[in-house]
């Protein structure tokens, strides 16, 4: 009887002790989903003429070509008078909050292409208040806020 009563108390231990130990994996695989790469987007901000890609690389060089697109039809309806030919590369650091509105962080130029052409700030922001419907970028669904750098090319001669 005491073998019996033994024997039951281990089958009941090592029965429950079993399932102790599936618990502390389902445990780990919870947290492991649950980590999230903030330092980059699902989809990344998109214009209406870019919404009928499907690809994710087509949709982004869509969205870089149209921005830069933008940019450069502004820029070329000024009419920029140099004293010495230009060729120069301007950083705009731009955040599209996640209603899909640009705001301009940090414009860097050279010091040549500031004495040559000095509205050339205002001139590119105002190229980039204009621009047209803009949708946010998305994580896991969510419209989040990015922001990004644009090197934009000045040949003025």
């Amino acid at each position: 009887m005491r073998f019996r009563v033994l024997s039951l108390f281990l089958i009941i231990l090592i029965g429950t002790s079993c399932e102790f130990f599936s618990l502390k994996n389902k445990s780990q695989l919870q947290e492991i989903d649950t980590i999230i790469d903030f330092s980059s987007v699902d989809v990344f901000p998109t214009f209406d003429a870019c919404k009928s890609f499907i690809d994710k690389e087509k949709k982004t060089d869509c969205f870089i070509e149209t921005i830069h697109q933008h940019i450069s039809k502004n820029l070329a309806k000024t009419k920029i008078e140099v004293k010495n030919p230009v060729n120069e590369t301007v950083n705009v650091v731009v955040l599209i909050n996640n209603k899909g509105n640009v705001s301009i962080q940090k414009i860097t130029t050279s010091t040549v292409l500031k004495t040559e052409i000095p509205e050339i700030d205002s001139l590119i922001t105002a190229s980039l208040q204009n621009l047209p419907k803009l949708f946010p970028a998305t994580k896991r669904g969510i419209p989040v806020t990015t922001q990004y750098q644009i090197p934009i090319q000045i040949n003025a001669n």
